[in-house]
């Protein structure tokens, strides 16, 4: 994961000189990388979608003509970028000259690119994203969805699934058409299909992401399916082993994200252990954090039977994890689990 896994003339660049690129086909980063494109091919595909905009705004008069047309709040978001970059709610026309103006900005300097779209706003929505694997033989399945909704600016915090907010019947119909939409357009490699999901469980397409991410370990262990090792195979033209009747998703599984709040050298790293308990991670004791990257450090990960144990195995490791010299959202994390 990372900017250049979604960077379609990296993709292409690469098919060009014979280097076989572990992900989808260029052609298809380019439709889902331009989020308006995406959301035209996922409506005809039959995906409901967020009411908002198809092309990109003009300007400041566009903005209020369409807020008015939705009704606020209204999100701004980059055309070409994800991870929160460029993304302003706007809850009055008093606003929008500004938070255009801002939004632009971030995105132009996230992505060289500062186009934006406008999204109509749902108040208080589940974040639910549905992980895909797809093959270049037309099969096409479901790994379950994911719980994202816990963010800190837009970054999200913890993930989990299966999604505790989800009701049976949603989730049948979701990852249905989830499904049925990848196999409409041809997707191969990892992939997911991001929703905004409401306090009446509609739901609507947001985004894909055509790449592996960074929340993967949670599906794979609920799933048994190794994510990562598919991409590679997938990429060697080997089909899928598996059909959707021979996954069985079972038990549940969280990921908190270990973040660094300050620079500097880690002095002294502990890492919990324990059944179904890991942290994946690059970094070692004495290594240095410095302010060049994204600020996660590593992802503490837990699976256990129930929901209920994986919280306190989750809120055990948060607690035996020791990582001094710099500052992290460890106590943040805990502060969270411990929430009701």
């Amino acid at each position: 994961y990372g900017f250049l896994s979604e960077n379609a003339d990296f993709a292409r660049r690469c098919e060009e000189e014979g280097v076989i690129f572990i992900g989808p086909g260029a052609d298809i980063i380019a439709k889902m990388g331009i989020k308006t494109e995406a959301r035209k091919i996922m409506r005809e595909a039959g995906l409901p979608i967020v009411p908002g905009t198809e092309t990109p705004v003009q300007g400041i008069e566009e903005v209020k003509k369409v807020a008015k047309e939705v009704g606020y709040p209204i999100m701004l978001k980059a055309l070409a970028g994800g991870g929160g970059k460029g993304m302003r709610l706007v809850r009055s026309e008093e606003e929008a000259e500004t938070a255009l103006r801002l939004s632009q900005s971030e995105a132009g300097t996230s992505f060289g690119n500062d186009a934006v779209y406008i999204e109509k706003y749902i108040e208080n929505p589940h974040h639910i994203e549905v992980q895909i694997m797809g093959d270049k033989y037309g099969n096409v399945v479901h790994l379950g969805e994911r719980e994202c909704s816990i963010q800190r600016r837009n970054q999200k915090v913890i993930e989990e699934s299966p999604s505790p907010f989800v009701k049976d019947e949603t989730r049948k119909k979701m990852l249905k058409v989830a499904v049925e939409a990848c196999k409409r357009i041809g997707y191969y490699s990892a992939g997911t299909l991001e929703f905004m999901m409401d306090k009446d469980q509609n739901f609507y397409f947001l985004e894909m992401n055509t790449r592996l991410q960074v929340e993967h370990p949670i599906t794979e262990e609920i799933s048994d399916v190794d994510i990562v090792k598919w991409q590679i195979r997938i990429a060697c033209q080997i089909p899928l082993d598996f059909t959707q009747e021979d996954i069985h998703l079972h038990g549940h599984s969280m990921e908190c994200r270990i973040n660094a709040r300050s620079t500097g050298q880690v002095d002294f790293l502990h890492i919990p252990g324990g059944s179904r308990v890991h942290f994946d991670t690059a970094f070692v004791q004495d290594c240095l954090i410095v302010p060049f990257y994204d600020s996660m450090i590593g992802k503490l990960i837990v699976y256990a039977k129930t929901r209920e144990d994986a919280i306190r195995k989750m809120e055990a490791a948060l607690c035996e994890m020791v990582i001094h010299g710099i500052h992290t959202n460890i106590e943040d994390q805990l502060r969270l689990v411990r929430n009701p």
